[in-house]
């Protein structure tokens, strides 16, 4: 019997040993641990999930992970980020995200500009926007702001007026001349290249262009400025601007390694903000 006891104080000992050794193998990582910050980021395929892909090893070393979920579309984004099931989203420009969050009465502000996307005009079926016939169908963008803006585009390329001092802001309504008497059809932005297959020509934002192989400085047929005021922005929750983390994020996307990375991967397609 002393000998069982024995034994069984022994195998105490080593069992209170064990567990000391094992909580101070994990002290170390807890305080490790407890510095990672997460992020969930909303945005389009192409070029800002790409753009966010980019930048996440140098987050991770800023102590920020970040999870991209992609969107297909410029409703879900924001609707997401003022529910509080995102952090963020970056897919849209300052004039969009200003008219949705105000329609809407969401606290949804712009933290940082970081590119713009001139947009272009595209065409399966013309090499020269000359070439449209007469009552020949263009699509643009169905949502004001975009619309208004690609009706400011076929305005430049010569192929419409628009009423005095409209600029940006019309709409099929304010259209004063039509020569061609072209028919403008209106899509939702994700559609837009898929349906090159069926109008004569389309007014697409870039992201959607890339999304579909298309190169704008080859491509277009007639592009936006690069001085366009649209850039494209980081949206948050009015207040999370503060954040470490968002500021963190804000800091590595203004960076010289982002604008280097634009110019490389896009090819003046898409040009810094900042």
């Amino acid at each position: 019997m002393k000998s069982i006891r024995v034994l069984l104080a022994a195998l105490l000992i080593i069992s209170l040993a064990a567990a000391g050794c094992s909580s101070d193998k994990k002290s170390p990582q807890a305080p490790e641990q407890a510095k990672k910050a997460a992020l969930k980021i909303g945005a389009t395929a192409v070029p800002h999930a790409e753009i966010l892909r980019a930048i996440k090893p140098t987050l991770e070393k800023e102590g920020v992970q970040i999870e991209i979920i992609e969107f297909s579309d410029y409703v879900q984004p924001n609707v997401a980020l003022a529910d509080k099931e995102l952090d963020a989203n970056f897919f849209q420009h300052v004039p969009y995200l200003t008219k949705f969050a105000t329609e809407r009465k969401l606290p949804l502000i712009s933290a940082v500009a970081v590119h713009i996307e001139p947009m272009g005009v595209y065409s399966k079926k013309v090499k020269n926007l000359n070439e449209l016939t007469q009552g020949a169908t263009v699509a643009i963008p169905n949502d004001p702001t975009n619309s208004g803006r690609a009706l400011a585009v076929l305005e430049k390329a010569g192929l419409l007026k628009l009423k005095a001092g409209i600029g940006v802001n019309g709409t099929i309504q304010d259209i004063a001349e039509n020569p061609k008497g072209l028919k403008i059809r209106e899509l939702d932005a994700a559609q837009l290249p898929r349906a090159l297959d069926d109008v004569a020509a389309a007014v697409i934002n870039t992201n959607y262009a890339l999304e579909a192989k298309l190169v704008p400085s080859k491509d277009a047929l007639a592009i936006e400025a690069k001085d366009s005021p649209y850039a494209n922005v980081v949206a948050v929750r009015k207040g999370d601007e503060t954040r470490p983390e968002i500021q963190k994020l804000v800091k590595v996307l203004t960076s010289e390694e982002v604008k280097k990375f634009i110019a490389e991967k896009y090819k003046g397609a898409i040009v810094p903000a900042f």
